[in-house]
């Protein structure tokens, strides 16, 4: 069972997103037009925890190979950030300049989504990729294939 998943070829469609992907949409097209904001959902304070597809990739090939019960396993990094300070890394990330604005009218979802992937990790599986980092490549992989300015 993966926690929340990004990276390439994720969906960005405002309609039917998820947080990280509709977060860098929206901050591009913030600055891309020139906003001076940006309006984000609910408070910034829910916890989420999040994941690279290609570890999920890795995690299911070191599955096949090292586990061989029957239960179900969690796979996620262990590591949770606040929805508030992931959109400060995305505004950094993207270059936007202006400010958040938070919209408390709308839901903020569930307070903290943390797996424990303590069995994974006890068996010697670990995420290999680093959060900023793969961020900044995701965000430019969707600059490439949707803005080509």
């Amino acid at each position: 069972m993966p926690t929340n998943l990004y990276g390439t070829n994720d969906n960005y469609n405002l309609k039917t997103f998820h947080v990280l992907p509709a977060l860098l949409r929206k901050f591009l097209e913030a600055k891309e037009e020139g906003a001076d904001s940006v309006t984000c959902w609910g408070t910034g304070t829910p916890k989420r925890e999040f994941l690279h597809a290609d570890d999920l990739a890795s995690a299911c090939l070191f599955l096949l190979e090292n586990y061989e019960e029957e239960s179900v396993i969690n796979v996620g990094s262990g590591q949770e950030i606040t929805i508030q300070e992931l959109a400060e890394l995305v505004r950094k990330i993207t270059g936007f300049e202006g400010a958040i604005q938070w919209d408390d009218s709308k839901p903020d979802g569930g307070a903290r989504r943390l797996l424990d992937s303590s069995r994974i990790h006890a068996l010697g599986w670990h995420p290999k990729i680093d959060f900023e980092d793969s961020i900044h490549q995701t965000y430019r992989q969707y600059r490439k294939r949707f803005f080509r300015r």
